[in-house]
């Protein structure tokens, strides 16, 4: 059965550095190819963490030199990010169309993700970004308004929050795109981040929007019959890594729920995960929520592997 899926591509999708993400996109590119080809309707989302690293480092290493280079606000930063991570992304899966006889378009849209101002993430920044810095050189960047922690003896960093998304500002050119029969790479590294000042203004803001969220937030608005995250493992498993480890091939909210509450997701791995899946699936009727691995998503979005999060 034909479905409008949202694929949130892990890192392992894309590589650490520019040549591992020419060679990555290829293999990528086949998994997303193979959705196609099977009639459904997909959006590409996808992480940007080693990216959106390497150009705030190069940025702030030209900043330091003697030409001062000015320092680039994080949004910035995150919009380069889907440029060049969208321009391999689209070109390896038109060509892999193209070599099954599929043509169909892809576009990458530079994607804005609204977030609250007053979201609680703002009042204690904790995402590290870019250089180790002096406590001198930290001192001198707080006083240009940026956010700076010590960091485990290291020296200091540059933090930024992590809030929620509330909207994605480019759903309708989406939308409009996979009506059309077209493929859109939408909300790169969790979309721009965004808060809505005066009047119809947008205004980029210091900040990183997570992927997954993001991802969900997308298929909620665009009436996504489907979320397939991506990740490192087949499944979700419980006690992981412990002798009494389990792989769940589904779960319903109730579980999800327990198991979080249990501890058996670790926050910095699979409980953002777990957590995106559920909000979607709870987001409306009929929607469900399917975590593998990116070369299974074929065989998971056919009910044969992965752990499907869905209402009973």
């Amino acid at each position: 059965m034909k479905q409008r899926i949202v694929l949130a591509l892990g890192g392992n999708a894309l590589g650490d550095n520019l040549h591992e993400q020419m060679l990555a996109v290829r293999g990528t590119a086949k998994a997303i190819a193979d959705l196609i080809a099977d009639g459904h309707e997909v959006v590409v989302a996808h992480g940007n963490g080693p990216q959106v690293g390497m150009i705030t480092l190069a940025l702030e290493a030209a900043g330091k030199t003697a030409a001062k280079t000015p320092y680039i606000p994080m949004s910035v930063c995150v919009s380069m990010s889907q440029g060049y991570i969208g321009y391999d992304l689209q070109n390896a899966l038109r060509e892999e169309l193209l070599n099954r006889g599929i043509d169909k378009p892809v576009a990458t849209i530079i994607t804005q993700t609204v977030v609250d101002g007053d979201d609680p993430a703002f009042l204690d920044p904790s995402k590290p970004i870019g250089a180790f810095y002096t406590e001198a050189e930290a001192k001198e960047m707080a006083a240009r308004g940026y956010d700076m922690k010590e960091d485990a003896g290291r020296g200091y960093r540059r933090v930024v929050a992590s809030p929620m998304p509330i909207d994605i500002v480019e759903k309708d050119v989406i939308a409009a795109l996979l009506h059309a029969g077209q493929i859109p790479i939408a909300v790169g590294g969790g979309g721009i981040p965004v808060k809505q000042v005066e009047g119809n203004r947008l205004k980029g803001t210091s900040a990183v929007v997570d992927k997954d969220f993001a991802s969900a937030k997308l298929a909620e608005m665009i009436g996504a019959d489907a979320l397939i995250i991506l990740t490192a493992v087949e499944k979700v498993a419980i006690n992981f890594g412990k002798p009494d480890e389990t792989w769940l091939d589904q779960l319903d909210p109730a579980m999800a729920e327990r198991y979080m509450a249990e501890g058996h997701f670790a926050k910095g791995s699979m409980r953002p995960k777990v957590e995106a899946a559920l909000g979607f699936v709870q987001s409306g009727p009929n929607r469900r929520a399917l975590i593998t691995k990116l070369e299974k998503a074929k065989e998971g979005i056919r009910g044969e592997t992965g752990t499907v999060i869905m209402n009973n």
